[in-house]
């Protein structure tokens, strides 16, 4: 496999780089906030990606028919690892998760209404999938679509939970169950539903690495059948094809590798009772353990975009190997950045006279959610040995 970009590819990251430069904003950028950087949570942001809009970034893979450009996926690889190097939001859901669900199924009406509003950067979305008592098994959701006949519609009620950017989006992508009769992968549907709808009710989560995420309780929502995505039942199927996507562009390398660099320099500088932490053979060793790993990362990420290349839906099991992989070790890593430099890490992120000012203990608390999103490590696991090793399900 050639691992080298193309001349244009470069010329590409060369462009969004002068961008990104002209543009540094750190109400905008903020790589401590680690993955939840992504996010487009704030007026700034929102004007942020307005102008990626501007420049046709937004709809790189899409067929030009509704607004694309059709160029190869590898462009938006690399402005999605571009804007991740920096803390900056990232194309993500709009894009990737609704927009292309709904060029692959969606209404023509549902297109004319959202594909232009995603192209021009107008949209925010929140995803519900995840409930209190199906968080990674999306199969298991209960929320309960009653058809309303008179109405021409459906009534949701229940709860979802996790829902991270319910509190600022516009609107909710969100799986419901329409046929309780049927076999949980076949029963459910997608829809969409105002995020200000008056029978929404919205209460916040703190995690653990001080983000906001969300309960969202629904009580008797109606939607029309006009909101609808796809075939009724098959939701299930739709969200699986947008989790693909999702593991691999929610969870970005060049993050990762930027905090690897961190660490590196500073066991380059860093003493120890006096002597240089770079001569212990121990943290040469784990260092060197840590880059090795780091470029598996990388090039787990680029066997997912030479598979998507060549067409149809993403590679299921190749987003979960790099989704797997990528999150568990900047999880190693974390730990590492704790442990070779000493106490210190402990102290708050943004103390100056800490350690790497104190991200290791952001980047500590945070990796830990990564390996939650977007599925956890155990779901990915059974992923890749049923669709990558041939094993039964219940092996």
């Amino acid at each position: 496999m050639d691992f080298d970009f193309t001349p244009e590819q470069r010329a590409f990251l060369a462009e969004v780089e002068e961008f990104l430069d002209a543009n540094a904003d750190p109400e905008v950028a903020d790589p401590t906030r680690e993955n939840m950087a992504q996010i487009v949570d704030t007026p700034a942001r929102r004007a942020f990606m307005g102008k990626l809009a501007e420049r046709g970034w937004l709809g790189i893979t899409w067929p030009k028919e509704w607004g694309g450009k059709e160029s190869d996926g590898v462009y938006e690889y690399l402005l999605n690892e571009a804007l991740a190097g920096r803390g900056a939001p990232q194309i993500g859901k709009g894009v990737g998760i609704i927009g292309k669900t709904l060029l692959r199924h969606g209404s023509d009406k549902l297109k004319h209404e959202f594909l232009p509003k995603i192209l021009h950067a107008e949209v925010e979305f929140a995803v519900g999938y995840s409930e209190p008592n199906a968080g990674s098994d999306a199969a298991s959701m209960r929320l309960k679509a009653d058809r309303d006949e008179a109405n021409s519609g459906w009534r949701l009620n229940g709860q979802k939970t996790w829902t991270t950017s319910a509190h600022f989006a516009d609107w909710y992508w969100v799986g419901a169950r329409t046929h309780p009769e049927l076999p949980k992968h076949q029963g459910i549907t997608l829809f969409l539903v105002p995020m200000d709808h008056p029978n929404l009710t919205i209460k916040e989560i703190w995690t653990m690495g001080d983000e906001r995420t969300n309960e969202v309780f629904f009580d008797d929502v109606f939607v029309s059948d006009d909101y609808v995505v796809g075939e009724l039942g098959r939701g299930f199927q739709y969200i699986s094809e947008a989790l693909d996507l999702e593991r691999f562009t929610m969870f970005t390398y060049s993050p990762i590798k930027a905090r690897l660099d961190l660490l590196v320099d500073h066991v380059r500088t860093a003493t120890r009772d006096g002597d240089a932490v770079r001569d212990d053979p121990v943290v040469r060793a784990r260092i060197a353990r840590l880059s090795t790993e780091a470029e598996v990362a990388r090039v787990l990420g680029l066997r997912f975009v030479a598979k998507s290349l060549k067409g149809g839906a993403a590679p299921t099991a190749e987003a979960s190997t790099y989704k797997l992989f990528a999150t568990e070790f900047s999880k190693k890593l974390a730990d590492a950045s704790m442990d070779l430099a000493g106490p210190g890490t402990q102290l708050r992120v943004g103390t100056e006279d800490a350690p790497m000012k104190g991200r290791a203990e952001s980047t500590y608390r945070y990796t830990v959610l990564d390996t939650i999103g977007g599925g956890t490590s155990e779901v990915q696991k059974n992923i890749i040995a049923r669709r990558k090793l041939g094993l039964p399900k219940n092996f």
